[in-house]
This record gives structure tokens, C-alpha cells and sequence, in this order.
């Protein structure tokens, strides 16, 4: 299944009030030429700073509305996520205070990234994400809601669910990882003491997702998500003569909430 129909783009879930942080009019096309360069030179740098690699790219759809969810480690992962999916533009969600800033906010403009009031329920942000979709862009979704403070993944949020379900298009589940030694929640950068990589997995169809429900849906992408993060943990670790990513709560597979209390 590609992005919903017409039909489906007017109905009341749809009709959510417009959040005056979000331009209405944004015009992809207009920022096509920057977002190619940009996207191509932060490939370059994360290369040279950590030997970034991506395994399946080739996964994501090259047309029509999908959702790519992620796991989130740091502040480089949505160039990671995005910088890798050379045949199409990915678009993003981003702090609505870093679009303060007049020059800030004109690049991530430009990256095709959508402000959102963090624990509000931005409704005019979700409005504007389905929008993007039901017009057949990829969106990059973090669905933890906030950066690792130890490497480790933890349970996603429910409004993740709800969005998947309102959109109707495929998920791709991406990991990423090695990125919190690269740049840790509350730490600094580190250049060359750290490699990182994003894989990405196989569609899933929306239907397929949510026939057993919007929890079980996430459920599925945290138990995807995290093995293909361990499995890339693994390889870097064989990469590096056992050296990268560093030793520690990374190393542990999540454990959802429902499986560690017994529900189905």
C-alpha cells in the first residue's frame, strides 16, 4: 500500500486545527537543490568523522507515502536516517524552538523538517506530517520521543501508533547505531572515537501492522527495530576488532513492557 486516498484524507481525523508554526504552503519543490547538497555533504562529513555506513536503503519505497521509524540516540541521527536515502527526500519533525533562530530555521526549512510543541499534542503538526504523507513524502519518525541517556532502546509512545494508524501507509523500521558514543544525550561530539550506521528493514504494510491493534503495531516495531540494532551492534563490534561501540547498557535487548508483565 502506497499513501491514503482522497477519501481518506477528508475524514474527520484529518480535521485537526491549524498550528500557526507550520506553513501550510510548504513547496518541497523549492528546496529540492538544497536539500540534495545538504544532504550529500553531511553524507561526506559523518563518513569522515565516524565511518557512517547504511546497510538496505534500497528498502525504502521510492515513491508514494511512508512513515520510517527509528530509534533515537543523538542529535545526528535524522541526517543519518535521511542522508542515506539517496533516491528520495525524507522529511522530518523538529523542536518548534529551534526555528527561532532566523538562519537555524531557514536550513531546516530547507531539510523539509515540520516544528512541533514537544507535550502539547501538537495537533497542527500532525495535520501537517499527514498532509506530507497523503502527498506521498517519507517522514522520519523517532518514535522513543526522546534521545537515549544510555545507549540502550527504550518503549516507544503511544501517539506514534495513532499517527501510523491515521496515515495508512507502510512503515519502515530503520536502527540505528553507535551513534550515543558519537554524540551522547548531555555529552559532546566525538570525531574519530566512534563509528556509526543505519539499516534499514523491509516495508511493512499498513494493514499488516495494525490488524492486531494500534499496541501490538509498536510492539512489532520495537522487536524489529531493536534486533536489527543488535545485530548491527554486533557487526560493527567485528568491524572494529571488538573496540566499537563501546561496552555497556547498549548491550542489552529491549524488553517491552508487555512481554516483561506476562500480556500477549
Amino acid at each position: 500500500m502506497s499513501q491514503a486516498s482522497s477519501d481518506q484524507s477528508a475524514t474527520p481525523e484529518r480535521d485537526l486545527p491549524h498550528d500557526p508554526h507550520v506553513d501550510p504552503h510548504h513547496d518541497p519543490r523549492k528546496h529540492r537543490l538544497f536539500f540534495r547538497v545538504f544532504r550529500g555533504t553531511l553524507r561526506t562529513i559523518m563518513r569522515i568523522l565516524f565511518r557512517a555506513y547504511a546497510k538496505y536503503p534500497e528498502r525504502v519505497p521510492a515513491s508514494g507515502g511512508v512513515l520510517l521509524a527509528a530509534n533515537h540516540q543523538s542529535f545526528i541521527d535524522p541526517p543519518l536516517v535521511g542522508g542515506f536515502v539517496r533516491h528520495r527526500e525524507c522529511h522530518f519533525l523538529a523542536k518548534a524552538g529551534l526555528f527561532n533562530n532566523k538562519w537555524f530555521g531557514w536550513i531546516i526549512t530547507g531539510l523539509n523538517s515540520v516544528p512541533i510543541q514537544e507535550g502539547t499534542g501538537d495537533s497542527g503538526a500532525i495535520k501537517e506530517i499527514l498532509r506530507r504523507l497523503d502527498s506521498g513524502s517519507a517522514v522520519v519518525l523517532f518514535p522513543e520521543g526522546s534521545r537515549t541517556l544510555n545507549g540502550a532502546m527504550h518503549p516507544f509512545k503511544r501517539g506514534v501508533s495513532l499517527m501510523v494508524k491515521r496515515s495508512s501507509c507502510p512503515v519502515v523500521p530503520v536502527a540505528v547505531e553507535g551513534v550515543h558514543d558519537a554524540w551522547p544525550r548531555g555529552g559532546k561530539i566525538k570525531p574519530f572515537r566512534a563509528r556509526i550506521a543505519v539499516m534499514y528493514g523491509h516495508p511493512i504494510p499498513h494493514d499488516e501492522l495494525m490488524k492486531d491493534g494500534p499496541d501490538a503495531a509498536l510492539r512489532r516495531l520495537e522487536r524489529e527495530i531493536d534486533a536489527m540494532r543488535m545485530e548491527l551492534r554486533k557487526e560493527m563490534r567485528e568491524k572494529s576488532g571488538g573496540k566499537y561501540p563501546l561496552k555497556g547498557l547498549g548491550d542489552q535487548a529491549f524488553v517491552s513492557k508487555s512481554s516483561a508483565t506476562g500480556e500477549s
